[in-house]
């Protein structure tokens, strides 16, 4: 069963494995139908450990193989991978600095439920979801290459640790959605729903790489700076929310160290 998908085109292991991250993100949305309250403390360890698996998949999964490619291409390798990396960060800042000034604009007036402000949390957590889908795609399409630290094991550990971090955002969607007075199936499938552009950006993504080499450097380094900014501004924060902080961040070290070891002793 490995070995069939291991040797789909690169396309359909993308769609197979955004499919995954997906998943993760509705059985988070699914906790709604079982719990009223999760607790805190777990999940902020699940985003710790997420986040250490995402700083460290940026740089083995994205980072390194795009300065070995833009080598191989003689192209500017520094210039090539800092306009990648920080056009990343910078798209996520944007959209950031433009949710704040909508809510701005049109500030919650009450508690009570209403439309919009569902439509501003689901909106939240989707508009991310874009880089990291597209960050899985990227990596699968880089293989076709044969670059050093751009194989299917890092594709796919890479896949495993946004999945991971998506299984609190569908939670941190749904749950919500409940306490504004949704029926558990209403959230459950808005708090799902938020995850479903990941397959559609990772085929994008390892599309775009396929049929244009030259852009591959850029792209990974363009998903490493995107992934980067997700860990640095949300998760990190949020799971440093937690009165444990010590026990949070040596989940994230743990999580780095995971993704380390998968990358190098099995890359």
């Amino acid at each position: 069963m490995i070995d069939q998908i291991l040797s789909l085109n690169p396309i359909l292991q993308t769609l197979l494995a955004t499919l995954f991250t997906w998943s993760i993100t509705a059985i988070g949305a699914s906790l709604v139908y079982f719990f009223k309250k999760i607790n805190k403390s777990l999940m902020d360890g699940m985003l710790g450990f997420a986040a250490g698996i995402m700083i460290a998949a940026s740089f083995f999964s994205l980072i390194a193989p795009a300065i070995k490619m833009a080598e191989n291409l003689n192209l500017n390798v520094w210039l090539i991978t800092f306009l990648g990396f920080f056009s990343g960060g910078l798209l996520l800042f944007v959209g950031d600095k433009a949710y704040d000034l909508y809510e701005k604009k049109h500030p919650k007036k009450n508690k009570k439920f209403n439309i919009k402000r569902c439509f501003m949390l689901v909106s939240s957590i989707t508009l991310h979801n874009i880089p990291e889908g597209m960050a899985v795609g990227v990596a699968f399409g880089s293989v076709i290459y044969g670059i050093d630290g751009a194989t299917l094991l890092a594709a796919w550990t890479l896949a495993l640790g946004i999945g991971l971090q998506n299984f609190p955002e569908g939670t941190a969607v749904s749950m919500p959605l409940r306490r504004e007075g949704l029926s558990r199936n209403k959230s459950f499938f808005l708090g799902q729903l938020s995850g479903i552009v990941e397959p559609i950006a990772g085929i994008i993504g390892a599309f775009l790489v396929i049929k244009m080499q030259m852009l591959l450097p850029f792209l990974l380094s363009f998903a490493a700076g995107a992934m980067i900014y997700v860990v640095v501004e949300e998760l990190i924060p949020e799971s440093q929310s937690n009165k444990k902080k010590d026990l949070m961040a040596l989940f994230t070290l743990i999580g780095f160290s995971v993704m380390m070891i998968l990358d190098i002793a099995l890359g």
